[in-house]
């Protein structure tokens, strides 16, 4: 398996496990958390819809978000 593999991988099986922790985790790391993964996620995209998608998913399968204005 080669580094780009590797980082592939590691980072598919870190994000599922964010996700599955999410409603654990303290509101500010869930919003520092948010916040890099909007910056790093918007190499394709040309508008704030990473941003919009990613709130709406996570407050669809975490109860805890609900209400949670993103990136506020």
């Amino acid at each position: 398996m080669n580094v780009s593999d590797q980082l592939e991988r590691f980072s598919r099986a870190l994000g599922h496990a964010v996700i599955a922790a999410w409603s654990e985790l303290p509101k500010q790391v869930q919003q520092e958390l948010f916040e890099r993964a909007v910056v790093l996620g918007h190499e394709a995209e040309r508008d704030e819809s990473l941003r919009e998608k990613l709130a709406q998913f996570l407050h669809d399968h975490h109860r805890r978000t609900a209400g949670h204005e993103a990136g506020g």
